[in-house]
């Protein structure tokens, strides 16, 4: 019989912890119950372990994608559902999850709908990150960042070398796995409003998720970004030099950099992909 574990990253959720390991018992009274205590400064830790849920503690805070790693290297189930601690995903909907799996994908998340971003700039940013992803994998992606998934742990284990400290972890997993041909499907879920105080911070963290796009291209297909962009300095330097040869009857130096800078990015795009595919294959 298949096994389950639910891995609950926590820092400093001492508010809703308890709530939360005591829920996921009564749903899932088979299951193995870890909470990653990322360096709690509060009860974090003690409440969950007086709910009866296993703690890994670190010492400091290593952050969001560390305390999943970490909660998946301790973990023995099968199945790993990973969940946050701060109120916003419902264990009572891990069911949702764990019936979608069993159709057969070897991921299931929990895609969150309009009304369950914490404000208007988070909805936008992470509309773009689907539409971009989804054209990239040419798979819809109604949900990239969702950190609320289902997961089986004999694949999930085979990319943990790939995976971020930080909060771009779902990102790199969700790529990771359509990049191997692995299915992944989603069901629509509606995160509560989180309790406590975020640990995300705007500027920090809002440089950070820019570098997702980047991350989702050269992790799934990089040159599907490096070749349009070798295209059109390629044309730009053809232009220019039709251009120039017109009005001065002669090739300019300007045109040989914008060339040799097309010939460049496509060599760094094919070198990519190759690196891709080796680091893939190895997986």
């Amino acid at each position: 019989m298949a096994t389950l574990s639910i891995i609950i990253p926590a820092k400093n959720e001492a508010i809703t912890i308890a709530d939360i390991v005591a829920r996921a018992h009564s749903r899932f009274g088979d299951a193995e119950i870890i909470v990653v205590n990322d360096g709690s400064d509060d009860e974090t830790a003690r409440l969950a372990a007086n709910g009866g849920a296993t703690v890994v503690t670190h010492p400091v805070s290593l952050g969001n994608g560390a305390a999943i790693k970490n909660g998946a290297r301790a973990a023995t189930g099968d199945t790993l559902v990973m969940m946050d601690a701060d109120g916003q995903h419902q264990p009572e909907e891990i069911v949702k999850l764990l019936q979608k799996l069993d159709e057969g994908f070897d991921m299931v998340v929990g895609a969150r709908d309009s009304g369950s971003h914490a404000n208007v700039g988070r909805l936008v940013a992470n509309g773009f990150y689907n539409r971009f992803a989804s054209m990239i994998s040419g798979q819809t992606i109604p949900d990239l960042t969702s950190g609320f998934r289902a997961v089986r742990a004999v694949h999930f284990n085979r990319f943990l070398h790939l995976l971020p400290n930080g909060f771009s972890y779902p990102t790199t997993i969700t790529m990771a796995f359509l990049r191997s041909g692995f299915p992944v499907g989603f069901v629509p879920i509606s995160a509560k409003k989180r309790r406590g105080r975020s640990h995300i911070r705007p500027i920090r963290d809002g440089l950070r998720f820019l570098a997702i796009i980047f991350k989702v291209a050269t992790l799934y297909s990089p040159l599907k970004i490096f070749l349009p962009i070798s295209a059109a300095f390629f044309l730009t330097g053809i232009g220019y030099y039709v251009y120039t040869y017109l009005m001065v009857g002669r090739f300019t130096n300007m045109s040989l950099l914008v060339l040799s800078a097309s010939v460049i990015v496509f060599l760094i795009g094919l070198i990519s992909e190759q690196i891709t595919a080796l680091t893939f294959s190895k997986s």
